[in-house]
């Protein structure tokens, strides 16, 4: 999920899940053990299989059913586990669509099957267990816009949590180790995209509670991540292009939490997907920058 196929990362996150909750690191490992199993049962690339490239969606689909279905029915396991299979053929119609265009999947196929639980969950009462469905239409920003030292670093390390949904600022601290262990310049990444969507979305008077919780710049970190480094060779010129990424980024997270609201929806990481989709695509079109 944070472009990094190293094993002890991996580790480092079912440690990070742990912290927030047992039940989470079940979920995120069982995600990954079945969207695994059903890739090399389906004899795909064993390379692509191997790096796992196709269980995080699993595993973050998992998590997702785990949050906002409840992870002690079992009702929630079944789906997740269906859902785990799921994502897997999801993944490879998309990755033979957009790999015509050399374009990765990034998360989209977990957003896809993420956006469709959440949307007609509502409507199954074995399924539902959150009491009504609430929605309506979009409201103005409201609350302090002024934020504190504490709501400052709560939030910075927030951001890398709430990749996984997970609020909690030390279980971000945990996370980004892990990408650190793995590479330092994922890292250092990964804190430029935090640090450059708690200054924008600050900037522009979002409600810092949101920004503390980071459910402002999750999305950003991803972006920063995969703009220099990951998805386009790092430099001068890729660094400045992942900081206007992760600027984007987050007045799209804005925008789609409005537009999922309506509905029930959530935001989830659509907008590292449509971010990076738009950047990725436009780098053969600019002479400065280079694909990986």
């Amino acid at each position: 999920m944070d472009f990094m196929p190293n094993a002890i990362t991996g580790i480092v996150f079912l440690a990070a899940l742990a912290a927030a909750g047992w039940q989470f690191a079940l979920y995120g490992l069982l995600g990954s053990v079945v969207g695994t199993a059903t890739a090399y049962a389906f004899a795909l690339d064993r390379s692509l299989v191997s790096a796992g490239l196709r269980g995080f969606n699993g595993t973050l689909v998992s998590l997702a059913f785990a949050v906002f279905l409840g992870a002690g029915h079992l009702s929630t396991v079944l789906l997740a586990i269906g859902a785990s299979v799921t994502v897997v053929v999801v993944t490879s119609a998309l990755a033979t669509v957009l790999g015509t265009w050399n374009i990765p999947t990034f998360t989209m196929p977990f957003c896809i099957m993420a956006s469709v639980m959440t949307v007609a969950a509502p409507s199954f009462s074995r399924v539902w267990h959150q009491g009504p469905a609430l929605a309506g239409l979009p409201e103005a920003a409201s609350g302090a816009t002024s934020l504190t030292w504490e709501q400052l670093w709560h939030g910075f390390f927030a951001d890398f949590g709430q990749i996984f949904f997970m609020p909690q600022w030390y279980v971000g601290l945990i996370f980004l180790a892990g990408i650190t262990l793995a590479s330092r310049l994922a890292g250092a990444m990964a804190c430029v995209g935090s640090a450059v969507a708690i200054f924008v979305a600050w900037g522009m008077g979002s409600p810092t509670e949101g920004i503390a919780e980071g459910l402002m710049g999750y999305n950003s970190v991803l972006v920063a991540m995969a703009l220099c480094g990951v998805f386009l060779v790092s430099g001068t010129w890729s660094f400045a292009y992942a900081v206007l990424g992760a600027a984007a980024a987050t007045g799209l997270t804005a925008a789609m939490t409005a537009f999922f609201a309506p509905f029930g929806g959530h935001t989830f990481t659509w907008p590292f997907v449509l971010t990076s989709l738009v950047f990725v695509a436009a780098v053969p079109a600019i002479p400065r920058l280079r694909r990986t």
